[in-house]
């Protein structure tokens, strides 16, 4: 076995291991990345990247042929082929050569293999070959071991899904084919995303949820993705249960629900969810159900581990499982552990300071790439809610003189939720063709508590759809 001592040592290669690696050794430290697939992570081949990729050519062409005068150059549809192919470079062709060349010049140190957590501070890496053959690394960390190993999909337990071929998010953003038939359980963000993005490449698409769509949006922002779908030719059913399913032929798949339907497709799609990558890493003994999410402090430290050793970043600490949040958390504990090393930084840190991840917990945004776009940044109505005694909503279709030069028949609405004890927003969503360029004003807005008296001085240009905040302010009573 070879041994070694290092700083700090990082388990997973994803987007957020490579952000704490890299602030870690900004700080003076030295690391040792640890990765057993592909350096970048599920974000940059198989997740955020590509799927953007396979909505984007869908959404242009929606765009342009909302367009007076453009519309009309618009004489064929989407060439699939193309399509794939764009994704394809999007995802690096899911060769890692880049990312590793990154790592290397930042000064980190990549370990490719499986790890795990076999005593305090320490690592073991077996070869990622997964022959057993090959050295195992022992790794000593001497101030913190950093697990950033992601999410996996969820699969639920329905009758004869096992045995049947189905795909996860993996293989819908990376399928090199358009099944005809695609029919998606699941009626979050990537069920919602994809079904759109299949049906612009030519796929017959049903999508299946428990309960209604985006259940942890504003219900406004569902049903207009709802009305979308199903006017794109989506088959939506919500409120529904699938009892079971089964392979009928080769290539088909059949669904039967609870009310004795039945629903066949050329490929399943489980999008009901995802899982904190926490099995297979020794944490067992530390007191950690493995499938368990690792419940950390705002300096992202593992608040079972007493020592203060182990931190967690990204969708492994259940927080936030959005990349940008993961990147963020990731940044803070890089600092922090720095910090801590050098004695500058005591066990509790301060909200909002450089190491601390405060925004986790009302700021939080967010947007699903469908058309309309869904663009959110704090609390909804509901949740803020439970927290706040005085609230009011503010609700506006965008109607302004920027949206009705961006496309005929511009379709949108936004919502500002307002702690009224304060005067300041918690909340706000946009629905509508290419809202997510309004999200950062709002997140601005929120993390700094602009009151908004003044936020009414924020003048946005003419004519932009950015004139919905002076509608706001002006409907809220400015």
């Amino acid at each position: 076995m070879d041994e070694r001592t290092v700083d700090v040592v990082v388990i997973g290669a994803g987007a957020i291991g490579e952000n704490v690696a890299g602030r870690a050794v900004r700080g003076g430290l030295s690391v040792v990345l640890v990765e057993a697939e592909l350096v970048g992570g599920e974000c940059s081949y198989w997740a955020c990247m590509p799927s953007k990729a396979l909505l984007r050519p869908g959404e242009a062409l929606a765009t342009v042929r909302a367009v007076p005068g453009a519309g009309s150059a618009v004489t064929g549809t989407l060439d699939p082929a193309q399509v794939l192919a764009w994704r394809d470079r999007i995802a690096s062709h899911w060769d890692d050569a880049g990312q590793v060349e990154w790592v290397r010049s930042a000064g980190i140190e990549l370990l490719r293999g499986q790890a795990r957590l076999t005593g305090e501070r320490q690592v073991d890496v077996e070869p990622a070959d997964g022959t057993g053959e090959g050295t195992t690394v022992r790794l000593q960390a001497r101030q913190a071991v950093v697990v950033a190993t992601g999410s996996v999909p969820t699969i639920p337990p329905i009758p004869g899904l096992d045995p049947a071929p189905y795909w996860t998010s993996r293989e819908a953003t990376s399928s090199p084919e358009i099944p005809p038939e695609l029919v998606i359980l699941g009626g979050g963000v990537v069920g919602t995303e994809l079904a759109q993005a299949y049906r612009w490449l030519g796929s017959e698409v049903t999508l299946i949820s428990r309960g209604r769509l985006l259940s942890g949006h504003e219900p406004f922002a569902a049903q207009m993705l709802h009305e979308s779908l199903t006017g794109l030719g989506v088959t939506v059913r919500t409120d529904t249960e699938v009892t079971a399913v089964a392979s009928i032929a080769a290539d088909r798949i059949r669904l039967t629900l609870a009310d004795g339907s039945a629903v066949d497709g050329d490929r399943l799609l489980i999008a009901t969810g995802r899982t904190p990558t926490t099995h297979d890493l020794g944490l067992e003994a530390f007191g950690i159900t493995p499938g368990d999410p690792l419940t950390v402090d705002d300096s992202g430290r593992v608040v079972s581990v007493a020592e203060g050793w182990l931190y967690a970043a990204g969708d492994v600490n259940g927080r936030a499982p959005l990349t940008h949040q993961g990147k963020y958390q990731a940044r803070a504990i890089g600092d922090v552990i720095a910090a801590r090393a050098a004695g500058t930084v005591a066990d509790r840190v301060e909200p909002w300071s450089a190491y601390a991840m405060t925004a986790d917990h009302r700021s939080v945004p967010q947007v699903v790439f469908t058309r309309p776009q869904i663009a959110s940044v704090g609390l909804t109505e509901a949740r803020a809610g439970e927290q706040f005694s005085a609230l009011r909503c503010v609700d506006l279709p965008i109607a302004v003189a920027g949206s009705s030069v961006h496309s005929e028949d511009y379709t949108g609405r936004a919502r500002l939720v307002i702690d009224e004890d304060r005067g300041v927003i918690v909340g706000a969503t946009f629905v509508g063709p290419d809202v997510a360029e309004l999200l950062h004003s709002a997140t601005v807005a929120i993390v700094g508590e602009v009151p908004l008296h003044r936020l009414w001085h924020a003048v946005p240009s003419y004519p932009t759809i950015s004139e919905v905040w002076l509608r706001l302010l002006e409907a809220y009573g400015l």
